[in-house]
């Protein structure tokens, strides 16, 4: 019990710096950014006790109930995240195909909007806390930008080294600035107690509703209070669900609150303040070193951005929405610990474009919110699927349970529609041509297969009549990566027409990918042998496995009586390359095949991604007309 007590400890202080890294530091931009004048609501105390108190309802209802109470109970087999929801859904509704569809879709498109948060995180984060150094004089302005690009560039570099070494500083770093959120908040609280009014609800109504078309205006600004809250999700296989609850309700939804109303309680006092309400919280000895801490922070919070990005990359290339990259695993310990040089270097062009382009963190607010509504909107809308389809819910249960929700999240992503002139325009744009990267390659893959199965030989069939007449056989063993398990893979005939020989065992593998974040070990292969030492071997990974295949043949030796030596055997890789024919109907678009041609010429390399010894690799190409 004290085992299982210390552990969950660990892992709820782990889960402050990685999952509420980026909500944790939304105090240095959002309530600046709600009560700013370019709104249009009226100055005044009342103005501010609204903007407080809408935050505070915000994070009661987005961030406690939908997410806390009822998107963590939706996990996949213990793991959350837009693409273990999709899979749920995509799972819930397989037997109905308009439906299927749909969820697909918006499945894409909430990952592809996931990107816009990755670029903008970082970028807003550090920008805010960075432009605490010109709060106590103008000496520092021009070098805000500057300074801000240094610390990101600092950031993306050390991605390639692996963060473990640094990661266990995230947690206790963590406690300490949400433990400084809380006292600057009480000390303000403490000299103007009456802001605690805010907590009742009628005056965030009053916000949100009394000045009409500013109102609805106002939402795209206290969306930016929540922004990370679909971290929770994404990160419940990392920390579980009871540690992120632990540290929500026991740290840092106090922390939030106390500071948000102690930024009020100062602008009651000092309206002045309202240019940078939340250095101003603290004596001014104290701005520094709080500006060196939020700094902290905000690495803290960019760093579970990137590493919630490649995650999420590898997720999509084993579910087959994109194609492969390489993947590094920076840890051997820790599988989350991944890097992905392409996403990684395609990041940092875009955080440091849009830090020198937007210039300041209230420019760059009105980017943010498209993102961030956009993906929480789509997890509302594939947990109507799950919640009726899936585990079995009445219409009305499961309307009851999401339509609330779905309301908020339509409210808020529509007010951030209306700054897309603003910056907004950027998030959805990256967000679209990530999408129709991520379709091009669904369809063309789609296609591809259907063409090479036209001329595909079923297997069984061309061994015997093979073996009738067998060619020469050489030692060792050779290994036929093949899509199909019951087809001839492209390599073995090429090897034939060239080489005129068979190994003395020959393994035809196919690598399965299932919907599920993990496969079972004793699921993960499966060997059927075809005579003459021929084996058809099936390996199945989950989405969050590592497709390790030498490592996973070796465990065919003590199940199947199969040895591997690793310098006798062999892998036959087919490498099609996709050539145009203005006799095929691909069903694309001419300028989608052209992405797609694009998309496979510059693909990954199976031996990377299967972790294959390059020194026993043979790749063998292949002309595909499409």
């Amino acid at each position: 019990m004290e085992a299982s007590t210390h552990s969950r400890a660990a892992l709820t202080i782990a889960a402050l710096g990685v999952v509420y890294g980026d909500i944790g530091t939304s105090p240095l931009y959002a309530l600046k950014e709600t009560l700013s004048p370019n709104h249009g609501i009226p100055a005044g105390p009342e103005t501010v006790l609204g903007a407080a108190s809408a935050i505070f309802w915000a994070l009661m209802l987005v961030v406690s109930l939908k997410y806390v109470w009822l998107v963590l109970r939706a996990d996949n087999h213990g793991e959350g995240g837009i693409m273990a929801l999709l899979a749920l859904a995509k799972q819930a509704v397989a037997d109905r195909p308009r439906a299927l569809r749909m969820v697909t879709m918006a499945g894409m498109a909430g990952a592809a909007l996931f990107y816009g948060d990755a670029v903008l995180t970082p970028a807003i984060s550090v920008l805010s806390a960075v432009e605490g150094l010109s709060v106590g004089t103008d000496v520092f302005q021009p070098y805000v930008v500057p300074l801000s690009i240094g610390v990101l560039t600092g950031l993306f570099l050390m991605q390639q080294r692996g963060t473990a070494s640094v990661g266990a500083w995230f947690g206790p770093v963590a406690v300490i600035w949400f433990v400084a959120l809380a006292v600057g908040g009480i000390y303000q609280i403490a000299q103007h107690p009456q802001v605690l009014v805010a907590l009742y609800p009628d005056h965030a109504w009053w916000f949100v509703t009394q000045h009409g078309f500013a109102s609805f205006v106002v939402l795209g600004a206290v969306l930016l209070a929540f922004t990370g809250a679909e971290a929770l999700y994404a990160d419940m296989g990392h920390f579980g669900r009871t540690p992120i609850r632990l540290a929500w309700y026991g740290l840092v939804f106090p922390a939030l609150v106390l500071n948000y109303l102690g930024q009020g309680a100062l602008l009651s006092r000092v309206p002045a303040a309202g240019h940078n309400p939340f250095f101003l919280l603290y004596p001014a000895w104290a701005l520094y070193p709080m500006v060196l801490l939020a700094t902290t922070a905000t690495v803290i919070a960019a760093q579970a951005t990137l590493t919630g990005a490649f995650s999420l990359t590898r997720q999509a290339i084993q579910l087959g929405y994109l194609p492969r990259m390489q993947v590094v695993q920076t840890s051997s310990k820790a599988f989350g610990q991944i890097y992905i040089p392409v996403v990684n270097w395609l990041l940092f062009v875009l955080v440091v474009g849009v830090v020198a382009g937007f210039g300041g963190s209230d420019r760059l607010a009105a980017a943010y919110g498209l993102a961030v509504t956009g993906t929480m909107l789509v997890t509302t809308f594939l947990a109507f699927f799950l919640l009726h389809y899936g585990w079995g819910y009445g219409l009305f249960s499961s309307l009851a349970a999401t339509v609330v929700f779905l309301l908020i999240d339509v409210a808020f992503f529509s007010s951030s529609l209306l700054k897309i002139r603003e910056g907004g325009w950027f998030p959805l744009a990256l967000g679209s041509l990530v999408f129709i990267a991520m379709l091009t390659w669904v369809r063309g893959r789609r296609s591809l297969l259907e063409r090479l199965g036209v001329s595909d030989i079923p297997l069984a069939e061309f061994l015997n009549g093979l073996m009738a007449h067998p060619p020469v056989r050489v030692p060792g063993t050779a290994v036929f990566l093949n899509a199909s398990a019951h087809t001839v893979p492209h390599a073995l005939l090429h090897n034939l027409n060239h080489n005129r020989v068979l190994h003395e065992r020959l393994i035809f593998l196919t690598v399965r990918i299932k919907s599920e974040p993990w496969a079972p070990f004793e699921e993960r292969m499966r060997a059927e042998p075809l005579g003459n030492e021929a084996y058809s071997v099936t390996l199945t990974f989950g989405f969050k496995n590592r497709p390790d295949v030498p490592a996973a043949l070796e465990g065919l030796g003590p199940q199947f009586g199969l040895e591997f030596d690793p310098m006798q055997t062999s892998y036959f890789l087919s490498r099609e390359t996709v050539v145009p024919s203005p006799d095929v109907d691909s069903g694309l678009a001419n300028w989608r095949e052209q992405l797609f041609r694009w998309l496979s010429r510059n693909a990954g390399s199976a031996v990377e991604y299967f972790n294959l010894p390059a020194n026993r690799v043979i790749e063998l190409g292949s002309r595909v007309e499409i």
